[in-house]
């Protein structure tokens, strides 16, 4: 599995690279907060649209070629985007680094699943993987933004080209031992499968409403530094990543479906505790603590949808790492206006509700074909 960790962490730092690199356009360039939401709109555009064709594709053919080049695209569009001096450029690179996390994630999740087997846990270190990479995209990008300008972002192209380099010579000697065809058998439960991937949707609204408003409510409302912003983005993401491997032990000993409900109960309080609090310093305790209640379904998602479509394990990677996280981009403009006319605190009031949604749902879910 190690080779998948890896990659979805290189991968998803350059997701990860996008929210914490718009501060820094807002402050440098100023950008208003519904320009800010919109290249979030565009990366979750890019990673969106593309992934039903995308899903279909890896479970029709081996393409191993396809997570190493869609990992590459994601990390030069990314990278290049601080360097566009004009806002539709950097829109057009993030919506290209977007379809390059599309083509990377249904591949690597068909590819990740026959590895793990029908280990939760060690779907969890592989989804972990991507929460890692999104904890050293503030925790890297931060310092270097802070001092040397948002054109820094493409400092971090190298490790794309470097990753996708020995990923795919990974993929080439497993290329005699990969079939095309997918291993696992069963019936496809449509049904089952949209009720989740709507649980999805609300779960990535939340997490991805948080790294784009989070550093900017510490700025605009309790009157923090960017620096400060960073710090606490990094906070919610290192206990995204917490959660996430977290959410893999718990589901082994409770269920897969407890575990989803567990997480979007438990992330309501979190989140209610963390906007009224005042004081930037506690509240980057709370915020970490957030992270980890927001993360808790995470894995489970993803191999939950695996099992409701064992026969099409790209097409559910593509949609629970794909689609369904990257839909959460497409409400970010709403919540942009929000906060343009009432402040990012506005926005933070509306997350605290979204978990509960989540988790009214995910008691629709039914068992798995097999013990779940």
């Amino acid at each position: 599995m190690r080779h998948w960790v890896i990659a979805h962490a290189v991968d998803d730092f350059y997701q990860g690279l996008i929210p914490a690199a718009l501060p820094f356009f807002v402050l440098e360039r100023g950008y208003s907060y519904v320009a800010a939401s919109g290249l979030a709109l565009a990366a979750a555009l890019g990673s969106s649209l593309p992934q039903p064709l995308l899903g279909v594709l890896v479970d029709r053919r081996s393409v191993l070629w396809l997570a190493p080049a869609g990992l590459l695209v994601a990390g030069a569009g990314a990278g290049l985007a601080g360097l566009a001096p004009a806002y539709p450029v950097v829109w057009l690179l993030i919506l290209i680094s977007g379809i390059g996390i599309a083509a990377f994630h249904p591949a690597a999740g068909r590819d990740a699943r026959r590895a793990a087997g029908d280990s939760t846990v060690a779907m969890s270190f592989f989804a972990a993987g991507g929460s890692v990479g999104f904890f050293l995209a503030p925790a890297l990008a931060t310092p270097l933004l802070s001092t040397l300008g948002v054109g820094a972002t493409a400092l971090f192209v190298p490790p794309a080209v470097l990753t996708a380099f020995v990923l795919w010579r990974h993929q080439l000697r497993r290329t005699a031992h990969t079939a095309t065809a997918v291993t696992a058998g069963g019936r496809d439960r449509w049904g089952p499968f949209l009720i989740l991937t709507v649980v999805a949707v609300i779960r990535s609204m939340l997490f991805l409403g948080m790294n784009t408003f989070i550093a900017l409510y510490w700025i605009g409302h309790l009157g923090s530094s960017g620096l400060m912003g960073g710090l606490a983005l990094t906070a919610f993401l290192v206990g995204g990543v917490v959660g996430t491997i977290s959410g893999g032990r718990i589901a082994d000993r409770i269920g897969m479906r407890a575990t989803i409900r567990l997480g979007g109960v438990v992330a309501v309080p979190a989140l209610v505790a963390l906007r009224l609090c005042e004081d930037p310093r506690p509240a980057v305790v709370l915020v970490a603590l957030a992270g980890v209640a927001a993360n808790i379904p995470f894995a489970v998602l993803v191999k939950l949808g695996q099992d409701y479509l064992p026969a099409r394990p790209g097409t559910a990677a593509g949609v629970t790492l794909g689609i369904a996280v990257s839909a959460g981009g497409l409400f970010m403009p709403l919540l942009g206006r929000l906060a343009d006319q009432h402040g990012p605190q506005a926005v933070l009031t509306t997350l605290c509700v979204v978990p509960a949604a989540a988790a009214a749902l995910a008691f629709l879910l039914p068992p798995p074909g097999r013990a779940g």
